[in-house]
This record gives structure tokens, C-alpha cells and sequence, in this order.
């Protein structure tokens, strides 16, 4: 009886140490890649033109398919252990499917159209929706199956474009486009940024109507608030920003690369770099083993305040960059 009560444990805990083994490997954030090189191999496969647009397009189709083939692959939407107990990984591939979705709406309204009259392209205007699914749908239709479509429509897409023959499918790399998509990716930075700094709380004062004397809004708003990241979503908030500047990374190599002509007639690329630079420092290595939540001068870090940092630095860079395109 006490042999097969111990047999029954080692199974047990050799059930229990497996499932921690595999919530640590699949809790890996992948690498990042040369967008570049990615598209001159895709394109050397295909035998294909690496066209304007051809960079941009290949890094949204390989950042989404990293979501999902990494190691476990797409967890958000799992309802078994270990991968339903886990909120890192989880909170990361939110992170890089926001700006995804950003680029994916910008691609199909504005990076596609030669103005704002003409028509969508039929392959865009099937594409964005797909990613547009609830992160947590696991059935009927799941959210991985759907985001699969929407990247078989921007494979499409990215052949139509470097076809010759496809006059009808184009990618407009102006200087108007880049900038609409820039101010997407600067309201996403500003919100990780506000969400990072409320990891130790602050008081803040309303400045909802500030710089117009005429502005309104639907319901009275306080004039002071206190606003504080909830201890539980602390390193969700981290891991999502970490995801979310994972992904900013690589569209920004890309439209370095698919802007060029652009960036370099507004003297601008240096600009473009020194943003990726700071992102880039968004991706150091963790070498806690949690995510630590210090007062702002107390004696124990603050990983939210750090990470915060990098991003209000990175979203400034964009907001001066957004002006340099506007001018003549």
C-alpha cells in the first residue's frame, strides 16, 4: 500500500516539475531578427523584387508568425496547465499584437492608398480584421486560426506588390503615411508609459481640457486623481510593454528600410535610430527573478519605472520625429 501510495506521488511530482519545466522554456521571449535579411530571403524564395513596401510588409507577417510558432506557441488563449496558469508570456504577445494590429490598420487606410478616395486593396481590407479577434477566443474560431488567415492575406498582398504586373497593388512610402501610423505608435507609447509610472502610485492633476478654453467633455472630471497599477498587474503591464516595444522595433527597422528616400530628404534617419536605440535598451535582459516594485528612491528596484523611462524617451524621440516629417 505505502509502495503504491509512493509510486502515485513520483508521478505526481514528476507531473508538477514537467509542467514547470515547459512554463519556464515557453516563458522565453524570442529573438530579434534582421527584417531585412528576412525579406531578401522570402523574396529570393518567391523570386521575387524586394520592392518599396516589401521590408514592411515581411516584418508584419513574421512578427505575427512568431506569436504563433515560438516555443509553446500561442498561449493567451490556452485553458489547459501549465500554459493557463501563466500571465508573462501571455501579457508579451498582447504587447506585439497592439502594435500589430496598428500597423495592419494603417497598412490597409493609408500605406496602400494613393489618397484618401481611393479604394482599399481587397487582400488589406481581409487581412486587419482577422487580427482584430479577441486575444483569449480558443474555439469557433480561435484567435490563433484567424490571425494564420490574416497573414496568408498579407502574403497576398506582398506578392501583388512585388508582381509587375499588379499595377492595382501598391505600397506608397510618402511622407504623410509614415506619419499617421508614427502618431498611432506614440499613443501606444504614451499609455505603457502612464501605466509603467503607476506602479508606485501618483496623484495626478486633470489636464483632459488643458490648452483649449472652449473644449467640453460628456461628464464632470476630478480635478485631482490617484492613480496606482494594481499590485497583480504590475508585471503584466512590464512583460506587455516588453512585447509591444519587441514588435515597434522591428516596423521601425523596417520603414528605416521601405522609407529611406524619405527619411533622408527630411534628414530624419538619424532621428529614426537613436528611437530604436532606446527601444532596443527595452529588451535588456532580466536578471530578477521577479518583477521588483520599489518606491521610486527606496532601497529596491523598479522595473516598471526603468522600463517607463526608456519608453518616455523613445515617445518623445517620435513625437519630434512626427513634426520633422509634417514640415516641407
Amino acid at each position: 500500500m505505502n509502495e503504491h501510495k509512493g509510486k502515485i506521488f513520483a508521478s505526481l511530482a514528476g507531473v508538477l516539475f514537467l509542467g514547470y519545466f515547459l512554463a519556464v522554456y515557453w516563458s522565453f521571449e524570442p529573438k530579434q531578427f534582421d527584417v531585412v535579411e528576412r525579406a531578401k530571403s522570402h523574396a529570393q524564395t518567391q523570386n521575387a523584387k524586394l520592392v518599396t513596401g516589401y521590408v514592411t510588409t515581411n516584418t508584419l507577417i513574421e512578427v505575427m508568425q512568431t506569436l504563433l510558432d515560438k516555443p509553446g506557441g500561442y498561449l493567451s488563449n490556452d485553458v489547459l496547465p501549465p500554459s493557463v496558469i501563466m500571465d508573462n508570456m501571455p501579457a508579451w504577445e498582447f504587447g506585439v499584437l497592439e502594435m500589430s494590429r496598428d500597423l495592419a490598420l494603417s497598412m490597409r487606410k493609408d500605406f496602400s492608398r494613393s489618397q484618401s478616395q481611393s479604394t482599399e486593396h481587397p487582400s488589406l481590407k481581409k487581412a486587419q480584421p482577422k487580427f482584430n479577434i479577441s486575444s483569449t477566443a480558443w474555439i469557433l474560431p480561435s484567435a490563433e486560426g484567424e490571425y494564420q488567415v490574416g497573414i496568408d492575406y498579407l502574403r497576398d498582398y506582398q506578392d501583388q506588390i512585388a508582381n509587375q504586373a499588379e499595377q492595382g497593388s501598391q505600397f506608397y512610402a510618402r511622407a504623410d503615411n509614415l506619419r499617421g501610423w508614427l502618431k498611432e505608435a506614440e499613443k501606444r507609447l504614451g499609455s505603457l508609459s502612464q501605466r509603467l509610472s503607476a506602479s508606485v502610485g501618483q496623484e495626478r492633476i486633470n489636464t483632459d481640457l488643458a490648452g483649449d478654453s472652449a473644449a467640453l467633455q460628456a461628464t464632470a472630471g476630478m480635478e485631482q486623481t490617484v492613480v496606482k497599477t494594481s499590485w497583480w498587474q504590475i508585471d503584466d503591464v512590464f512583460y506587455e510593454s516588453r512585447g509591444a516595444t519587441w514588435a515597434l522595433i522591428h516596423f521601425l527597422k523596417a520603414v528605416e528600410h521601405d522609407f529611406s528616400d524619405v527619411l533622408e530628404k527630411k534628414n530624419a534617419k538619424v532621428s529614426l535610430q537613436q528611437i530604436i536605440r532606446e527601444l532596443e535598451a527595452t529588451q535588456e535582459t532580466v536578471w530578477s527573478p521577479m518583477i521588483l516594485n520599489g518606491s521610486g528612491f527606496g532601497f529596491v528596484a523598479n522595473h516598471s519605472l526603468v522600463m517607463a523611462n526608456y519608453i518616455s524617451r523613445a515617445n518623445a524621440a517620435l513625437i519630434e520625429l512626427s513634426e520633422l516629417l509634417a514640415q516641407g
